[in-house]
């Protein structure tokens, strides 16, 4: 048998982790509460997503997904939620072009069960039955806001 030390990783190696999943933000409101639950029409849910991203220091990016939900019945909000999930990640070795997909896409599909749970969680404790948000593509999200940027720039050289 061999005493020798394990063989050292490449420190060129390509390197992706999670260092934390945390809630950023959380409200929630009420506002017609107690009224609000006599109501008897089905509200007007609307959905709203938002993303970002941020270098926290070298190798160590961050990730927020915030969704917003707001129940609505003639023109009188029911609820709404607002939660924002983040997620730290060490990144290292990753070429320039393949980071922004990377962070976009691969993580805030880790982030998005969180925020998810953490919304319909909020509703339910607020007396209502539970929101279950659908999966988001982020992908495709990337893709369109990708093309959107090469269409402008098109646009800006003509």
């Amino acid at each position: 048998m061999s005493d020798a030390p394990a063989q050292e990783q490449d420190a060129n190696a390509p390197h992706f982790s999670i260092e934390k999943i945390y809630l950023k933000d959380l409200s929630v409101e009420n506002p017609n509460a107690p009224q609000a639950y006599l109501w008897r029409e089905s509200p007007t849910v609307e959905i709203g997503l938002e993303q970002d991203q941020g270098t926290i220091e070298d190798g160590f990016h961050t990730v927020t997904v915030k969704v917003t939900v707001t129940a609505t019945i003639a023109d009188k909000t029911m609820f709404l939620v607002e939660a924002a999930m983040g997620g730290i990640f060490q990144i290292r070795n990753i070429p320039e072009p393949e980071l922004q997909p990377l962070l976009a896409v691969h993580c805030a599909n880790i982030i998005f069960p969180y925020v998810r749970e953490v919304v319909s969680d909020a509703v339910q404790r607020m007396g209502y039955p539970a929101i279950y948000l659908q999966p988001i593509n982020f992908e495709a999200i990337y893709q369109a806001r990708v093309q959107q940027q090469l269409e402008q720039a098109a646009a800006t050289k003509q």
